[in-house]
């Protein structure tokens, strides 16, 4: 996963898996939270789901400002292309 498509292809798949979401609701612009009715709970899980497919650990704190699909493909692009610290 490097690029923007590629993360929001994973991302749908992982969506339509873990919530059991109708593949068409996932929409770049559809939010998380009222279009897709995740709530926190299923938000931990896929911050840990991410982890597992990235080998990398999304921030509790840059997951608070995610609304919408297109903001966790934006927060996982910016993860996977950081420079190694």
């Amino acid at each position: 996963m490097q690029n923007r498509d590629e993360i929001f292809s994973t991302l749908r798949e992982s969506l339509v898996e873990l919530f059991e979401l109708e593949p068409e609701r996932v929409t770049l612009e559809a939010n998380l939270y009222q279009d897709l009715e995740i709530d926190s709970i299923d938000a931990v899980d896929l911050i840990d789901h991410i982890k597992r497919k990235t080998g990398k650990k999304l921030a509790a704190e840059d997951f608070k400002a995610v609304r919408t699909v297109g903001d966790v493909v934006e927060a996982v692009f910016r993860l996977v292309n950081a420079p190694a610290a």
